[in-house]
């Protein structure tokens, strides 16, 4: 089949040429068919993310709520309308992006046997589309045959009217055509909401993050209720990101949201499960839609989502759609193929890296689009070929060249970066400070990807003990560790442990870590009078996974333990840190700026396989005077 030319216009005949019905749908009887041509003035891009958001579209036109259950891999659907239950299979969709979708449901109750929905656009010039709309019912009995032909006129005169107020909302980026009437609260939730937003103040959070959370739980489409993503709020209130954060953690704390781990499979990037803890995370998961197996040693495996507290408000897993398309934006092309089949199609494809993989198989091909590649590429069912080019929109040659059917896909490599992952957690002070009870497993490897871990050591602690005495020393160190995890909270560090008088800590960024560093070195500096402690740092960063260790969350890696053994490299005052490090962004140049004395050497030690580049900063030394020691950050007691 080709792919559709803009002046391929398409009568009823020629669409059922391209998108037949199989003879088995066709015996059981004569199909109903509705065939809709509309013509619209918008941008192409934003029409079809709205268009294929067909769970809004659905309920702006005021059909009927839909439920989905998935078991074993299959979804199946339910719904009442006019009256009369519904009951479906929902058939995995196909869709090519920015050109066409089809979605098929296998009834076992209603007034089908099958419908098919197909979505083909054309675009006839800059902002200007021609959309056909398909609707194919198999009906069951003359009772089905009668509503199905009833409701046509009905349902494209609504179709219309929506895909009209849509055109302009992608025009003008207004985006008001499924936006629903504003919820209403019931007095109890309102009374409870209330209490929970003075709760929430009396805790010196950030007035304005507790306003926009407390107005979007009491508001909010119920759509986009379900799954509440802290990041991507944030971004799009405006609100630094980890106010936000940290009144979410305590509004689980106090009845307003819910929080759970959420399993996501890498390819389809769907919700396998919801799990209420970390401590039940478990190490392999299985996909039953792409029929693999994943564990949670892939960054993105984990996700962590809010809810609200259906004491509050209660939000339903109701759709008006599954909307598969609009879930899963990275994928740009999923195509079922018959044994033999050969496909010309020409998905919408910006420059970037793309996967190409088959349905239920791990093995994938890297498509990269990039400018001066070749527009045409033939993608063959048993091509190995690991890497391929493209120009951009390709137009490709799907072949299925296997005696079964199989599924084409292409898909983004690049992970969105609005999910909040459990690193976010990890180093997020009020997450240890609130959640003390959450552990990972035993035996599960959690991915939390790269991290800054830094190592700081009392320098000469065995006179120090000798000379206070052990009641007086523990004071001292206490004290000491209570200092350290103040002034990384400026950074937004957090203290992982203590062992003996030394403290592991992390950090998301390199550049925040060295800051902490310096500004830990200041305060314990050699002039210092009122506490004899004195401490080395060391830092490295890398990637590390989670893991359990005495009933808590601890980091663990080689990079943890490369940090840690480049406590060797420093003394009092000094902090040694990898090339990694230094050479992260922004680091260099910092220390270039503040005129900071560096030494860079080569560090060997038996443990480590090879050579280790070090980069030495004497925050201060011997020739300070004590004027400028003084000048230590003014940090306030606790309690």
């Amino acid at each position: 089949m080709t792919a559709l030319a803009v002046q391929d216009r398409l009568t009823l005949e020629r669409f059922l040429e391209r998108y037949p019905w199989p003879d088995a749908d066709r015996q059981l009887a004569t199909p109903i068919e509705w065939f809709w041509e509309f013509e619209v003035e918008a941008p192409l891009d934003a029409l079809w993310a709205m268009l294929v958001d067909t769970s809004r579209f659905n309920r702006a036109m005021g059909l009927a709520r839909m439920s989905f259950e998935e078991r074993d891999g299959v979804l199946y659907g339910s719904a009442t309308n006019g009256g009369f239950r519904q009951e479906w299979v929902e058939v995995p969709w196909m869709w090519i992006n920015g050109r066409e979708v089809i979605a098929e449901r296998r009834y076992t109750r209603g007034f089908a046997h099958v419908v098919r929905a197909i979505y083909v656009v054309q675009e006839l010039a800059e902002g200007r589309l021609r959309l056909y709309v398909y609707f194919g019912w198999i009906p069951r009995g003359w009772l089905g045959r009668f509503m199905l032909w009833i409701g046509e006129g009905v349902l494209r005169s609504g179709y219309a009217r929506v895909l009209q107020e849509m055109a302009r909302d992608a025009r003008d980026a207004t985006y008001t055509a499924f936006v629903p009437p504003a919820h209403q609260l019931a007095p109890e939730g309102k009374a409870r909401l209330e209490e929970v937003r003075e709760e929430l103040r009396s805790r010196g959070l950030i007035e304005e993050a507790i306003t926009r959370l407390i107005e979007h739980v009491q508001t909010a489409d119920e759509i986009d209720l379900y799954r509440i993503q802290i990041r991507r709020l944030a971004r799009e209130w405006g609100l630094e990101e980890r106010a936000l954060l940290q009144v979410s953690l305590h509004a689980t704390r106090v009845g307003l949201l819910d929080m759970t781990w959420d399993v996501v499979c890498p390819h389809c990037r769907g919700v396998r499960s919801e799990l209420e803890s970390a401590s039940k995370l478990p190490n392999d998961s299985y996909c039953d839609v792409c029929e693999i197996d994943f564990g949670v040693g892939d960054v993105n495996s984990i996700e962590i989502t809010f809810h609200v507290n259906s004491a509050i408000r209660d939000i339903p897993k109701i759709e008006f759609c599954s909307a598969e398309p609009a879930k899963k934006t990275h994928i740009k092309l999923q195509l079922a193929l018959a044994p033999g089949e050969t496909r010309e199609v020409a998905p919408r494809l910006e420059p970037g890296s793309y996967r190409m993989r088959l349905q239920s198989e791990k093995d994938a091909r890297t498509l990269v689009v990039e400018e001066g590649a070749p527009r045409a590429i033939a993608w063959r069912s048993d091509d190995a070929t690991a890497r391929r080019r493209s120009a951009a929109n390709p137009q490709l040659t799907l072949i299925n060249d296997e005696a079964e059917a199989r599924t084409f896909v292409i898909e983004e490599m690049r992970w969105p970066d609005h999910a909040l992952r459990p690193a976010d957690l990890f180093v997020c002070r009020e997450f240890h400070d609130l959640f003390s009870e959450e552990y990972v497993s035993d035996g599960v490897q959690l991915a939390v990807g790269q991290q800054t871990i830094v190592f700081t050591d009392m320098v000469g602690s065995t006179r120090f003990y000798t000379q206070r005495g052990d009641p007086e020393a523990f004071v001292e160190v206490r004290r000491h560790f209570e200092v350290i995890e103040e002034l990384i909270d400026h950074e937004r560090g957090v203290l992982v442990k203590t062992i003996g008088d030394a403290t592991m800590l992390v950090f998301t960024q390199p550049l925040a870590a060295v800051r902490a560093c310096g500004a830990i070195q200041r305060h314990f500096h050699r002039a210092r009078k009122d506490t004899p402690i004195r401490v080395r740092i060391s830092l490295h960063v890398g990637t590390c996974i989670a893991v359990k260790l005495n009933s808590n969350i601890d980091f663990f890696g080689s990079s943890v333990n490369l940090a840690s053994k480049l406590q060797a490299c420093a003394e009092a005052g000094q902090v040694a840190m990898s090339r990694e490090v230094y050479e992260s962004p922004g680091v260099a140049e910092q220390l270039a700026l503040q005129g900071e004395e560096i030494t860079e050497f080569v560090f060997t030690v038996k443990a480590l396989p090879e050579p280790i580049d070090v980069v030495r900063w004497d925050v201060w030394s011997d020739e300070d005077d004590d004027a400028s020691a003084m000048s230590a950050v003014s940090l306030r007691r606790k309690g």
